[in-house]
């Protein structure tokens, strides 16, 4: 017996696996990602009133994702504005359980308040300090005791030896069949100097760091569909998937 629905999802993998070898669509893709992050494309939206300085593919593969592991805990380094903290916050809401805990080395006191008065914040909770420092994460492991689900989202610094730290020290929290997501892994894809003044650059960034991680942490594996699923990307590489 036919089963359309079965049918819908097998086209679409079929689909999205042909991306990764679909020449001129992987190349406008590429040119789009070059010049919209030289345009600080990210900057333009906002999710429930907070900038959320993401691109809306990564928002929309991050929904999936949660949707799909209902996370009891969402743990992000690196808040900003708090549009990310509020975008996972309203999907666990919808899903009716879990929570979100931010880390910031530096929450200004403006994001703070508006972080803090809106009606999402009730699943939200925030720690001031770097994301790397031993006493802050004695505190996460403090936050995720007795949490089944965890997914972890690193957003902070972008340099290949910070963001290597960050992977070896939140790694252990993520759950089996859950993610570790690394953001602007693009940064090595893009010119040098592209952001003036920005630290990380071609060779030291989120990817490089990335791929020195999966070299040594077999249980976790680079979810490369995600990547041929969205093309436009600040994470190319950066969806990684404990797998044991």
């Amino acid at each position: 017996m036919n089963n359309p629905i079965a049918e819908f999802l097998k086209e679409r993998e079929q689909r999205i696996e042909s991306n990764g070898s679909n020449s001129p669509l992987k190349q406008a893709a590429e040119q789009f990602n070059l010049e919209s992050n030289k345009s600080q494309y990210s900057y333009n939206f906002s999710w429930m009133g907070r900038p959320i300085i993401q691109y809306p593919q990564d928002m929309i593969a991050m929904q999936e994702l949660i949707w799909d592991i209902k996370p009891d805990l969402i743990i992000e380094t690196g808040i900003a504005h708090g549009g990310s903290l509020i975008y996972y916050a309203s999907l666990l809401e919808l899903i009716g359980k879990g929570e979100v805990l931010g880390i910031d080395i530096d929450i200004r006191a403006h994001n703070k308040a508006a972080i803090e008065a809106h009606p999402m914040f009730k699943r939200i909770t925030m720690i001031e300090g770097s994301s790397i420092a031993s006493d802050t994460v004695d505190k996460v492991k403090a936050y995720a005791a007795g949490k089944q689900t965890i997914m972890v989202c690193l957003d902070s610094n972008h340099t290949h030896e910070h963001v290597l730290n960050e992977l070896k020290l939140y790694a252990p929290f993520v759950t089996k069949d859950s993610y570790l997501v690394v953001f602007d892994t693009i940064v090595e894809d893009m010119p040098d100097n592209y952001l003036p003044g920005r630290p990380w650059k071609k060779g030291d960034n989120p990817k490089t760091a990335v791929w020195d991680f999966v070299k040594e942490h077999p249980e976790f594996e680079i979810d490369h569909s995600i990547d041929n699923k969205l093309l436009i990307s600040v994470a190319p590489e950066g969806y990684l998937k404990r797998v044991k």
